[in-house]
């Protein structure tokens, strides 16, 4: 009666008031611990036990053995199986399935094998312990074989077998097997067993096979808050953050109680300034329900308001919390750094070494980014020394961008070298850091070497290496790295053929890039985008609008970027009427205008002799004026004579930009190529009152030319 978790203390004064202790006082004693998750204090007893010499029994053993997988390790497991074969139970069916069940959690699968072969007589119990073990260590095929010979001795599979199956049936990839598992349960009336059903569930959301998840979800019978939550999950892991927002108010009108994984689920999937109002009537029902003192979904929540631009509120929270994990120092750090807030991850650092608190990798990575100084990374870089965390290497790819920001590329490759050769993540890294460097030979290099020691490469691997021939502009080492992305079935992903269609189309060959474009496995807007950037870059603005007609009726989604290449292409070929379309079809389409669309407007005006109409577009635009639309159009006015517009532009360049001495430059050639040398002559007075000079030009022929 006393076994409940309050009544714990009163449990065991009760027994210490027992007149006579015998064997079924302590086995309800040690019971009483384990069934509340006191494992320790429920081993303790069994020794005090033993101590007293009280001859323990099989329910002794049963009672005892989950302690040792649950808070000791396999040492203790050991001992207490001798223990089981001194007092003569060691054929007994109850206790080598509860020691079968310890082994396999404590990564012993061979000694569970053992102890399931010397079973004389296998229950079901003992089968599913077998299988269980099976698909938590790793060995999915083991797991079905085990399943197959469990029915072959005669024995139908339960609800546990089933659970256990499939998930075994996950972990191998095999939907079609998993499938043939749904069947059965269905054959097998198994649908009743909210257990089994959600299983089912789980394993189609994780294929995933979301649309088949959801028609299941619909058919079930009876959901509970298990259900509720594998959908929600699934959806936020999948990024349809809309749909798991639908199905959680779905679940609360239906009267489904929302738990701390509910939370934890939906709170991560609100990263906008838009969520903040949901995320805050959340955290009110977190406090009517008590799951406020959750360490975990505290941390949550400071992630939440952080991610939504509420970092006082976050803050806040983070010192009201009683206990803090790491999590809670690295939520609060990560949402300083999302907004580059750099003092302050630098100063929450410092408090939590000051505090002896235990940092992580994350908290390191937090910090890299944030150093604005080089003292600062190599502090850092001396204390992931000092702690051990130098063997991570997410931390050593951290510290190889850090010191290549400072443009100490030497200590990058130093750092790179430090690190596990055969990790693929440290290589992108260092071909990034060369890439970026603009060193496109060393890039190579570096892939070449990796390719001598059989390490194989990865999708980032492959775009660093084209990256690399786009810079070296070598239509040579393009077909080499074409054909051995085609070798290795790299072209099959859409991002990596993408970036060879902007390959060929750089080095030179449209009809290369067209062809790859035409026969890409999958086109998305970025395909599209690419080949129609690849001719505005050779110049066929013609090519390029025809390309985006076929896009349109396509059905495909067209981005700003899009837009941006087909309008850049009308102004390089003085398509007016074409380019005004462009434009207008860009704002039928729902899509804002951006300054760089506005400029390539001007741009295209301007050069076409449209003085009046590009002055206008630079009055009316939303945004402040950059100055190459403004320079642009006051060289407009220099080609075309127009003094007016021409002192206009200058007005504002010089309201914006009063120290650019390009802009009196030009208004003082507009006035001197006018015949206007008095206002000529007052713009370059100006100048000099103003201390500014025409930049000297230089010529690229002389005997100091060097390339």
């Amino acid at each position: 009666m006393y076994k409940s978790e309050v009544d714990l203390s009163s449990a065991r004064k009760l027994f210490y008031f027992a007149v006579e202790r015998n064997v079924s006082v302590w086995n309800a004693l040690i019971n009483s611990y384990t069934q509340n998750e006191r494992f320790f204090e429920g081993f303790e007893m069994f020794r005090e036990m033993l101590r007293n010499d009280v001859q323990p029994n099989s329910v002794t053993f049963v009672s005892t053995v989950p302690s040792c997988e649950n808070y000791f390790d396999i040492s203790y497991g050991g001992s207490l199986h001798c223990c089981v074969i001194k007092h003569g139970f060691g054929s007994q069916v109850s206790v080598l399935t509860a020691l079968m069940s310890t082994y396999a959690k404590l990564g012993e699968i061979s000694s569970s094998e053992i102890l399931f072969d010397q079973i004389p007589n296998k229950t079901q119990l003992s089968w599913n312990v077998l299988i269980s073990g099976y698909v938590n260590n790793g060995l999915p095929d083991e797991s079905l074989v085990a399943f197959r010979k469990m029915q072959l001795e005669g024995f139908s599979p339960d609800a546990i077998s089933i659970v256990s199956i499939l998930s075994a049936c996950l972990n191998l990839g095999d939907i079609l097997l998993g499938q043939s598992i749904h069947a059965f349960v269905v054959r097998r009336s198994f649908e009743t067993n909210i257990n089994v059903s959600n299983a089912v569930l789980a394993f189609y959301a994780d294929c995933p096979l979301l649309s088949t998840c959801f028609r299941l979800f619909k058919r079930m019978a009876t959901k509970n808050t298990v259900s509720w939550n594998t959908l929600i999950s699934r959806y936020v892991h999948s990024g349809q953050k809309d749909k798991a927002n639908v199905i959680l108010h779905q679940m609360q009108k239906e009267g489904g109680k929302l738990d701390s994984v509910t939370l934890l689920s939906i709170l991560s999937s609100y990263s906008e300034n838009e969520n903040f109002r949901q995320g805050t009537i959340l955290h009110g029902y977190a406090i009517k329900t008590g799951w406020d003192s959750d360490v975990s979904l505290t941390n949550a929540l400071i992630s939440m308001y952080c991610n939504c631009g509420e970092l006082d509120a976050g803050s806040r929270l983070f010192a009201a919390m009683p206990e803090r994990s790491v999590v809670s120092w690295n939520s609060l750090m990560t949402g300083f750094r999302h907004y580059n807030l750099s003092n302050d991850v630098l100063v929450l650092f410092a408090q939590m070494v000051k505090e002896n608190q235990r940092t992580n990798q994350v908290s390191i990575l937090n910090l890299l980014p944030m150093c604005s100084m080089l003292s600062q990374g190599k502090s850092i870089h001396a204390f992931a020394l000092r702690t051990g965390m130098i063997e991570e290497t997410t931390v050593l790819t951290s510290l190889i961008l850090m010191y290549a920001r400072f443009g100490k590329i030497k200590l990058s490759v130093l750092v790179f070298q430090m690190g596990k050769r055969c990790d693929i993540s440290l290589w992108n890294a260092i071909m990034s850091v060369h890439v970026d460097t603009k060193n496109a030979k060393q890039a190579v290099a570096v892939f070449c070497e990796m390719l001598q020691i059989s390490l194989e490469p990865d999708n980032i691997t492959v775009l660093s290496l084209i990256s690399s021939c786009v810079l070296l502009n070598s239509l040579n080492l393009a077909d080499s790295v074409m054909a051995y992305i085609i070798c290795k079935g790299f072209d099959k992903d859409v991002v990596v053929s993408n970036a060879l269609v902007d390959l060929y189309a750089r080095c030179g060959s449209i009809v290369v890039a067209r062809l790859l474009f035409d026969y890409l496995f999958e086109k998305d807007t970025v395909s599209w985008s690419v080949m129609i950037n690849g001719y505005r870059l050779h110049g066929d603005a013609e090519g390029a609008l025809k390309l985006f007609s076929r896009m349109r009726l396509s059905g495909v989604s067209h981005d700003a970027i899009t837009y941006l290449s087909l309008l850049s292409a009308c102004s390089h070929a003085g398509l007016v009427e074409e380019g005004q379309r462009v434009f207008n079809c860009m704002i039928e389409d729902g899509l804002s205008p951006r300054t760089e669309h506005y400029a390539c407007m001007v741009d295209l005006l301007a050069r076409a002799g449209h003085l009046h109409e590009a002055y206008n577009i630079v009055n009316r635009q939303p945004f402040k004026p950059s100055l190459g639309m403004l320079e642009s159009l006051l060289g407009a006015c220099k080609m075309y004579g127009n003094i007016e517009i021409g002192h206009r532009i200058f007005q504002m360049l010089f309201e914006m930009y009063p120290q650019n001495s390009e802009s009196y430059v030009m208004l003082h050639n507009i006035y001197a190529a006018a015949g206007k040398w008095e206002d000529a002559n007052t713009v370059r007075s100006i100048m000099e009152g103003r201390l500014l000079r025409k930049l000297p030009g230089f010529s690229l022929v002389g005997d100091n030319f060097t390339y």
